[in-house]
């Protein structure tokens, strides 16, 4: 019997109300006791002064293979959230080829099972090489165990696609996840249109692009019955239209980055490349509406958007350097630095964005600490001190603005399936 003993961690699970010094016991992949007593050679975790919870859930990441692995591999990117904590991601479709038929979904699985690092869950696209023009064949992409549809990064323009798109879904109980952008609006666009962008010259992606899209989403949602999910969602107006949708008891939920919740667009005054990304960074007061947001349950899921780009693509001129940013390995870091610190949220307001509701929104067997569960576990260390550097990221490319910067709070052991991926442990000894 495989066994494992975490011992003296304050353990954090939002799915059950449990928030208590405690200890945890795993017995063949499984949450087998909390509460209980070790036996004698039991492989033992000391989680001492540590936050013990269900493991992290990152659900938009990409992993760019196959068809980019210049920029990250399913081997790297499961690397580096393994590092960053996380024990599940969730890939987006937008590789080469796009995961628009079965045969691509089935050679994910086949290279996240040979990376052996943490689970992988695919999207599948919502059309046809994620063209907008034609439905992919969502049925038979479910069966082959795709979570969820999106085309991101192509946001469906076509309102009739995608009122097809939630009918279908509605069939499987499957989100809908668009890419909330009128590209019309932003074409050119290299930053958030302000007065930021005016005095640096650089042409504007206006707060209402994304206003726009949500609006018709939360619309065709409520006209179909279907489920909608708002991605990194990053404006006042986009919070407001999801809080007033949910009250009128609209399907929808929606999640924020790391980075819309702590970076402003005047950081694009260094013209640095690596503060470059789609949405961009907002204003002060559109950071300020997502934190509410997040705080009042109008935004349910913290995600990274972890965004690779080889550094030869970042260092051309910021106007044709690609959107983008790694972000797994430093999401926990920063939200614990900048939010959970200074008391803008709580542990359990963190675990719950990122562990407990992503997993409801998918329909993931994850997210919890049940006892009978599958036993995925994330320690953290919240006094751990660390500094971003290139030589410290694992992801096979290095695009991260938090580079050079000092973090509080970093997972120290990291546990998928009852096997430990990262972290020690001794044997106690009872005697």
């Amino acid at each position: 019997m495989s066994i494992l003993f975490i011992k003296g961690g304050r353990v954090i699970d939002p799915s059950q109300n449990l928030d208590q010094v405690t200890s945890l016991r795993i017995a063949n992949g499984k949450i087998d006791g909390i509460g209980v007593l070790p036996q004698q050679g039991d492989p033992v975790l000391n989680a001492q002064g540590k936050i013990v919870v269900s493991g992290l859930i990152d659900m938009h990441v990409h992993l760019r293979e196959p068809g980019r692995e210049e920029d990250e591999t399913i081997e790297s990117g499961t690397r580096a959230a393994i590092h960053g904590g996380f024990t599940s991601v969730v890939c987006c479709p937008n590789t080469e080829p796009p995961l628009d038929s079965p045969g691509t979904l089935e050679l994910v699985k086949q290279y996240a099972a040979r990376a052996n690092q943490c689970n992988v869950f695919a999207m599948c696209c919502i059309s046809k090489n994620r063209e907008g023009k034609e439905l992919a064949e969502l049925g038979l992409l479910f069966e082959a165990g795709a979570v969820a549809c999106s085309d991101d990064g192509a946001p469906v323009s076509d309102s009739e696609l995608m009122r097809r798109a939630f009918e279908y879904c509605l069939m499987f109980d499957k989100p809908v996840l668009n890419h909330a952008e009128s590209s019309p609006l932003t074409q050119g666009g290299v930053m958030h249109e302000g007065k930021v962008s005016m005095v640096l010259g650089l042409r504007g992606m206006p707060a209402a692009a994304e206003d726009v899209m949500v609006a018709r989403d939360i619309a065709l949602a409520e006209l179909s019955g279907g489920r909608l999910h708002v991605m990194h969602l990053s404006t006042e107006g986009a919070v407001q239209a999801v809080r007033r949708a949910k009250e009128r008891g609209v399907r929808v939920t929606a999640e924020v980055t790391p980075h819309h919740l702590t970076l402003t667009d005047e950081c694009l005054t260094s013209f640095n490349s690596n503060f470059k990304m789609n949405p961009p960074l907002r204003s002060r007061k559109h950071v300020d509406a997502c934190l509410e947001g997040l705080r009042d349950g109008t935004i349910d899921a913290i995600a990274t958007d972890h965004a690779p780009h080889s550094i030869e693509k970042k260092m051309q001129a910021i106007d044709m350097a690609p959107f983008g940013i790694v972000g797994m390995e430093t999401a926990l870091g920063v939200l614990v630095t900048r939010l959970v610190k200074p008391g803008l949220i709580n542990w359990p307001q963190l675990v719950e964005k990122m562990s407990t509701n992503p997993a409801k929104i998918l329909g993931l067997p994850k997210g919890t600490l049940a006892v009978g569960a599958d036993a995925d576990v994330t320690v953290i260390d919240p006094d751990c001190r660390w500094t971003v550097s290139e030589s410290e990221l694992v992801s096979k490319s290095k695009n991260s603005p938090w580079l050079n910067t000092e973090l509080t709070g970093r997972a120290c052991a990291v546990i998928v399936g009852g096997e430990l991926k990262l972290g020690k442990v001794t044997k106690e000894n009872l005697a």
